[in-house]
Order: structure tokens, then sequence, then C-alpha cells
């Protein structure tokens, strides 16, 4: 197994690298550095190997929630409220990265399951708020901590310092990606 180390080449966290994340894509005059053909290359290599791993923990993750009769979606909103308690509907959209008609078809799911239930926002009748119901609540006490494990499971195949430094680059390329531009690279 590959151990990144902070001389691993472009692990640098020093702004001035060129090619670093954290360099802006835009030079002090507002004009955007040409892309190598060698820097294409490499970014596309990384999405599809990224887009790989992604999809084969998913799978490990979606099997696990799909035979106990709920989706992904229905699952992830379920664990924000476990973890978070009452949540509006919209801090359970941003939460689990899912459009407000999304947000509103899970709830409805849920809520014939009776595993959620609605209750009004009493300082704004517009806002909404989702909870657990009492058998929301068991079922997640009871198939949280085997999820968490088969997804412990599934992200075995790097060492914890290496999934610290994934997660810390991961975070760092994510956030550059959020700041950028979305018609960078049209010019």
């Amino acid at each position: 197994m590959t151990s990144f180390s902070s001389s691993h080449p472009g692990s640098s966290t020093d702004d001035s690298v060129p090619g670093n994340a954290a360099t802006s894509a835009k030079s002090a005059h507002g004009v955007t550095p040409p892309v190598t053909a060698e820097e294409e290359e490499l970014a596309l290599k990384l999405w599809v190997v990224l887009a790989r791993a992604n999809g084969s923990a998913s799978l490990h993750a979606e099997d696990d929630v799909t035979r106990r009769g709920i989706g992904l979606a229905e699952f992830a909103a379920l664990e924000a409220l476990y973890h978070k308690g009452p949540l509006l509907l919209g801090e359970i959209q941003r939460s689990i990265l899912i459009s407000s008609g999304g947000i509103t078809y899970v709830i409805d799911r849920l809520e014939k399951k009776g595993y959620v239930k609605r209750e009004a926002c009493p300082s704004d009748r517009r806002a909404t708020y989702a909870t657990l119901t009492p058998e929301g609540r068991a079922l997640m006490a009871e198939i949280f901590p085997m999820h968490r494990r088969r997804i412990a499971l599934a992200l075995r195949g790097l060492s914890a310092s290496d999934k610290q430094h994934a997660i810390d680059l991961l975070r760092r390329l994510g956030k550059y990606a959020a700041e950028l531009d979305l018609s960078i690279g049209d010019e």
C-alpha cells in the first residue's frame, strides 16, 4: 500500500507552489494561466480514480442500506436526524446534498414508513422541522452501528494516517473547486 507523506510531490501546503491546489486559478491580473496537457491528463486520471473509488465504496453503503428497505437518500436523512436531532427540511437538504423537491419526497417516504414526523416551526409558519419518531430512532440505533462497521471495512485499504491525509487533501480540493468560477476554462 502506498503511503502519502509530506515529501510526496505536490503535497506541499505552500500556496506559492505552482500547481498546488491552494494556488489561485487566476493570476494577479485576473487571467487564467494556461493548463498544460500533462496537467489535463493528471486531472482526468485523478477524476477517474476518485469516481471508481467512490463507486466501489458506495456499493457497500448502498447494499447495507437497501437490504433494510430504505434508499441511500432516506438513510442519509435518518442519519442526519439521528445525530443532530430535529432539523428544518432545508437543513437536511443542504446536509445530504439533494434538491428541495428531493427532500420533500424523501421525508414523505420516511413519514409513510413511520420513521419521521413533521413539526411546524413555532417561530416561522413557513418552516417545517423533521424529527425521528420512536420507531425511526430504534431503527437507527439498530442499523447505524452495523452500517458504520461496513463502511470501515470497505475503506480498510488505507491506513489511519493515509485516511487522514486523504481527508485533508480531498477537503482542500473540494473547497478549491467550490470557490472556482464555473466559467473558468471557457475562454
